[in-house]
């Protein structure tokens, strides 16, 4: 089965990538993949202090994707999954496309911020002709509906 790969963190254009991804998965009979990378800086601390971080990350994380889970589950009949690494986002993702052979698509929400479409993106892109995957790349000001008309 073909699996869209959705990276959730605290953006707002992640909503659009995930409702993106899960629309185009009903639509075409595959899977979400939900990949959350705790960066490393938040655990530089003592040991014990960085035990307690790091697992209170992942439980935030667990329930940021709860919520879109239930959503997925309910209106787009899609039971996606949650990875949740530890390192520098881009090589992460990377590595779990690598990783994962079932990824077929990378879906990823562009900001509408001035400066530039994000970071993962403007990253991603630079190098995406030698990338083993396709990156869909989803406008983050898209309304439900338009979103709801293109997938």
């Amino acid at each position: 089965m073909r699996k869209f790969l959705v990276v959730l963190d605290d953006s707002k254009e992640c909503l659009n990538a995930i409702r993106f991804a899960a629309m185009r998965a009903a639509k075409s009979g595959g899977g979400v993949e939900v990949l959350s990378i705790i960066p490393p800086e938040e655990f530089n601390h003592w040991i014990g202090v960085a035990d307690l971080m790091r697992a209170e990350a992942k439980e935030r994380i667990e329930i940021h994707f709860e919520v879109f889970a239930k959503w997925m589950r309910d209106k787009q009949g899609i039971d996606p999954s949650l990875v949740i690494r530890e390192g520098e986002v881009v090589p992460e993702i990377l590595a779990q496309i690598s990783d994962d052979s079932e990824i077929g698509v990378l879906v990823l929400g562009a900001s509408t911020d001035k400066k530039g479409p994000g970071p993962i993106v403007t990253q991603l892109s630079k190098n995406a002709g030698s990338l083993p995957i396709p990156i869909t790349v989803v406008p983050g000001d898209l309304s439900k509906e338009r979103l709801e008309a293109i997938t």
